[in-house]
């Protein structure tokens, strides 16, 4: 193996170290709920477009399930989970404007209480638990396959390198 093939594995290696993620959020934070917090304001209160584009997904999975006039929070909160656990990591991010925007469209096709969900569901201090591996969907399925094969990979580079570096 020539020099020059050494050296693009190690930057290879490098920017793999570099881009891949240790681990999804399991939780989906208190803060989605628009609680306020000093913590979390910003300069100008600037936050960026939200990554998921909510107005086009399935909303009947908490509106056919959370049916007032009683909103039971069993089957309101765990609804909800469904619903929102796949975009954990996007609403838990407070520099966008995820979370408000998905309740919104909530609000909009269920015409739910203001604050129904804030007050009802709570799980721990850390928000609602998300299971391990989020409902099925092609999305998260094809996302959950992408960390594998990038950790498989970058292990396999890891002992490559090694193995270079110790011939």
């Amino acid at each position: 193996m020539g020099l020059s093939q050494i050296k693009c594995c190690l930057i290879l290696v490098v920017f793999l170290f570099l881009f891949t993620g240790l681990s999804a959020s399991t939780f989906i934070s208190d803060g989605i709920f628009g609680s306020p917090d000093s913590n979390n304001r910003r300069l100008l209160q600037a936050k960026k477009a939200c990554p998921v584009n909510f107005e086009f997904q399935n909303y009947t999975i908490i509106t056919s399930k959370c049916k007032g006039p009683l909103y039971p929070p069993k089957l309101c909160c765990g609804a909800l989970k469904e619903f929102a656990c796949p975009f954990a990591e996007e609403l838990d991010d407070v520099s966008n404007d995820c979370a408000s925007i998905m309740f919104s469209y909530i609000n909009l096709y269920g015409k739910y209480p203001p604050g129904l969900f804030a007050s009802e569901c709570r799980e721990s201090k850390n928000g609602l638990e998300c299971p391990a591996t989020p409902p099925s969907s092609s999305l998260s399925e094809k996302a959950s396959a992408g960390k594998i094969i990038c950790n498989l990979f970058s292990m396999l580079m890891l002992i490559t390198t090694s193995l270079v570096l110790l011939l």
